[in-house]
C-alpha cells in the first residue's frame, strides 16, 4: 500500500466531466469539502473557460490535474506543459514516446508530469487492433520503466497492474488509478480494466480518479463522501 506523505482527503480525484465551466462551478459547490482534488480534461478544454475554471478552483484552495494527454511534436509538448507553470496545477499528463516525456519532464517546473501507459478503456482486443503484440500488463511496466527514464513523475494506471509495477518499476513513481467503480460495472460503461477502491490502494495506487460513480449519483456529495469514507478505512488499517 502506498507509503506516500499525501493527506488521505487528497487520495481522491474527482473528473469534472461536465458540458461547461458553468456546470462544474455548480457541482463544484455542491460537493463542498468533500472533495479537495479535480482532474480538468478535455471536455472542459473544448468548452471554453478552461483556464478561468481553473484558476478559479486554486483560488478555492482545491488541487489540480490538468489532464489533456499531450501529444504532438515533443517540442510543441514542451511549450504547452511550460504554459501550466506556476499556476497551482499539480499534475498533468503525457501520452507519448520516448522523446515527448522527455521534453515534457524537462519544461515541467512545479508541474508533476504523469505518463499514461494503457488507458483503462483498452483491453487485449484493443490491443491487438493497435498492433500491440505483447500482454497489457508487459505493456504498462515497459512504459512506466520509460517514463521514470524519462525524469516524469509517475504513470496513469489501471489498479489491475499497480501491484507488478511497484514490484518491477520503482516506488519513487507516483501512481494515480483511474476506472475506479464502487458498485458493480454497468455493461454500457466504456471502462474496462475496472477495480475497487480497495483493490486500488491495497495494490498500491497513490490516488484514484473517479468520475461517473459520483456525478451520475443522486446525492453526488454523498457519493464522493462514501467513497472518501472508504479511502480513510483503508489507510487506518
Amino acid at each position: 500500500m502506498s507509503r506516500k506523505g499525501i493527506p488521505v482527503e487528497e487520495r481522491l480525484i474527482f473528473a469534472l466531466d461536465v458540458p461547461d465551466a458553468d456546470a462544474a462551478r455548480a457541482l463544484v459547490g455542491q460537493l463542498g469539502d468533500s472533495v479537495r482534488f479535480y482532474k480538468l480534461g478535455l471536455e472542459l478544454m473544448m468548452a471554453g473557460g478552461y483556464f478561468g475554471l481553473l484558476d478559479w478552483l486554486v483560488e478555492s484552495g482545491k488541487k489540480i490535474f490538468v489532464d489533456l494527454k499531450f501529444f504532438d511534436v515533443p517540442a510543441t509538448v514542451a511549450r504547452a506543459v511550460a504554459r501550466l507553470r506556476n499556476r497551482g496545477v499539480t499534475f498533468a499528463t503525457v501520452h507519448g514516446n520516448q522523446s515527448i516525456m522527455e521534453a515534457a519532464a524537462e519544461a515541467k517546473g512545479d508541474v508533476g508530469i504523469l505518463a499514461v501507459t494503457v488507458l483503462t478503456s483498452l483491453d487485449r482486443g484493443d490491443l491487438d487492433d493497435l498492433g500491440f503484440a505483447c500482454a497489457v500488463e508487459d505493456l504498462v511496466l515497459s512504459r512506466a520503466r520509460r517514463a521514470l527514464e524519462a525524469g516524469c513523475d509517475g504513470v496513469i494506471s489501471s489498479g489491475l497492474e499497480v501491484r507488478r509495477l511497484r514490484e518491477s518499476v520503482d516506488d519513487r513513481l507516483v501512481v494515480v488509478t483511474p476506472g475506479i467503480r464502487p458498485v458493480e460495472n454497468r455493461s454500457e460503461d466504456d471502462q474496462k480494466r475496472v477495480v475497487s477502491v480497495e483493490q486500488a490502494f491495497g495494490n498500491g495506487a497513490d490516488y484514484i480518479v473517479v468520475g461517473r460513480p459520483i456525478r451520475d449519483a443522486g446525492d453526488p456529495r454523498a457519493a464522493a463522501e462514501a467513497i472518501q469514507q472508504s479511502i480513510a478505512t483503508v489507510f487506518r488499517t
